[in-house]
C-alpha cells in the first residue's frame, strides 16, 4: 500500500494476482518493478527452507525475468549482528538464519539492473507487524513481555516508500535505507504504549528467555556510506505517523 501511494500510477499485485514463486504472468509493458513480495516468517523457515527459498530467490528471480528495471527489497538479517556499530554497505553479510540466508541469496538472484534496499524491522497502518500486534495486547493485557537485547531500526513503511521513489533516480546497486535512531524491542514496545495512551507495562526479557527457534542479529543498526542516500526521519517520527493512519482504523 505504502508504495502504491508513493509511486503514483503504479498497479499493486496481490498474491492472488501472482504468486511470485511461479513465472511471471503476462503484464504487459512494465517500466519498473518494485518487488515487496517475500516469505518474512522468520522462525517458519528453519523448518521450511525449501518454501523460503522459492519466496525469497526464485521469487526474484521471476521478478528479475520481466526484464525491467527492480527494486528488490532485503533485510538486516543478512548480518550476523556482532558489531557495535552502524552496518554499512561494504560490510561483509553473515546470516546467522534460514530467512537471512534466503535474502541474501535473493539479492543475488536480482541482477546488476537492480536496486538492492537493505531495511529493517518495518511497520505500517496495514498488515501483521509489531506495531499492530503492541495496540492490540496493550489493549488487551497489563503487561508484554519484549525482548531487550536486540537492537535496530524501526523503518516506517511511508517513510521507506518515499525514499525509494527518490532512490530510483540514482545508481542501481546495493543500498542501506533505515529510519534515523536506533532501540531495542522493548524500548520500542514502550514507546508505542506511551505514543497511543495505553496503560500496559513492558517486561523486558533476553532473546534467549523467548525461545525462538531461528537466531536474531542482536545488532543490526544500517546507514549508508553511498553518497546521496536517502535518509529517513527518526523512527519516533515514523510512529507517531503511522499512529495518525491507525487512529481511523480498527486494530485487529
Amino acid at each position: 500500500m505504502a508504495l502504491v501511494e508513493a509511486f503514483p500510477g503504479a498497479r499493486g499485485l496481490a498474491r492472488a494476482d501472482w504468486g511470485v514463486t511461479m513465472p511471471p504472468p503476462p503484464l504487459g509493458d512494465v517500466e519498473l518493478v518494485l518487488h515487496a513480495a517475500a516469505w518474512t516468517d522468520v522462525d517458519g523457515a528453519e523448518a521450511d527452507p525449501q518454501s523460503a527459498a522459492a519466496t525469497n530467490v526464485g521469487g526474484t528471480q521471476h521478478a528479475a525475468e520481466l526484464g525491467a528495471p527492480l527494486v528488490c527489497f532485503s533485510s538486516d538479517y543478512v548480518f550476523g549482528g556482532t558489531k557495535r556499530r552502524p552496518y554499512v554497505e561494504s560490510d561483509a553479510p553473515n546470516p546467522q538464519s534460514v530467512y537471512g540466508r534466503t535474502k541474501l541469496n535473493g539479492e543475488a538472484a536480482a541482477g546488476e539492473n537492480a536496486w538492492i534496499v537493505r531495511t529493517s524491522w518495518l511497520f505500517g497502518w496495514t498488515g501483521h507487524n509489531f506495531v499492530r500486534t503492541m495496540l492490540r495486547l496493550g489493549a488487551e493485557r497489563e503487561e508484554v513481555a519484549v525482548v531487550d537485547d536486540q537492537r535496530g531500526c524501526p523503518t516506517y513503511v511511508g517513510h521507506l516508500a518515499a525514499a525509494v521513489h527518490d532512490l530510483v533516480g540514482m545508481p542501481h546497486g546495493l543500498w542501506h535505507v533505515a529510519a534515523a535512531g536506533e532501540c531495542t524491542w522493548a524500548e520500542f514496545a514502550e514507546a508505542i504504549l506511551e505514543e497511543s495512551g495505553l496503560d500496559c507495562r513492558v517486561r523486558r526479557i533476553s532473546t534467549a528467555a523467548l525461545g525462538r527457534p531461528a537466531p536474531r542479529p542482536a545488532y543490526s543498526v544500517l546507514r549508508s556510506e553511498r553518497p546521496g542516500a536517502p535518509v529517513l526521519p527518526h523512527w519516533r517520527d515514523g510512529l507517531r505517523a503511522c499512529l495518525d493512519r491507525l487512529s481511523s482504523r480498527p486494530v485487529s
